[in-house]
């Protein structure tokens, strides 16, 4: 029979294999040696991921202001050129209408003149004379006045147009159209296209 220090002795190199497995079996079973390598991998990517959110975000919102400071600039570019052309227009109103009020107090000197050529009697050789010179200085006034855009309206025989003729009266006439202009009581005048005083006319009509 094998004596106690042998037994022990074996009894403690059969235990010793088993100790030495379960602390490798733990080893390899601990989760506390195995997941902290993944979730620093797993914090990384999430940081990454939010770092590409923001900015994805930051580039659209980058985006949206691009297109309304561009809108802006339209916008500011089409008032700048409506501003511009209503200058522009105003200016030639202004060139071109600036004589009007000089021209209609010219008007009534130029009817006086119109008026003593209708007046004036042919027969009578003093009269003859002073009327030729009435006429020529009619004659200077009136190309003078065209000069400046200024052009006579003179309708006679022509259709009635409301725009540009005032009917004074109506006389029945049939060897003409009706509203044609029979006869011209006061010239009208035109500025730069602009009516600034109608023609006053007599106006024919069907006979009833």
């Amino acid at each position: 029979m094998k004596n106690k220090e042998e037994v022990s002795e074996e009894e403690k190199s059969a235990e010793e294999p088993k100790s030495e497995s379960v602390d490798d079996d733990s080893i390899k079973d601990d989760p506390l040696k195995e997941d902290p390598p993944n979730e620093i991998v797993d914090s990384e990517e999430s940081s990454e991921k939010s770092e590409e959110e923001i900015a994805v975000d930051s580039l659209s919102e980058l985006e949206v202001q691009l297109e309304e400071m561009r809108d802006q600039v339209l916008r500011h570019q089409a008032e700048v050129q409506n501003v511009k052309r209503r200058a522009e227009q105003d200016v030639e109103k202004a060139r071109k209408y600036a004589l009007e009020r000089f021209c209609n107090e010219l008007l009534p000197i130029v009817d006086s003149l119109e008026m003593a050529i209708l007046s004036a009697s042919p027969d009578q050789e003093e009269s003859e004379s002073i009327l030729k010179g009435i006429k020529l200085t009619l004659k200077m006034f009136v190309d003078t006045l065209a000069k400046f855009n200024l052009e006579q309206i003179d309708p006679e025989g022509e259709p009635f147009d409301p725009k540009l003729h005032q009917a004074v009266s109506m006389v029945e006439n049939n060897e003409v159209e009706p509203n044609t202009v029979l006869s011209v009581m006061q010239r009208g005048y035109v500025l730069s296209g602009r009516l600034i005083r109608p023609a006053m006319v007599v106006v024919s009509k069907a006979s009833e």
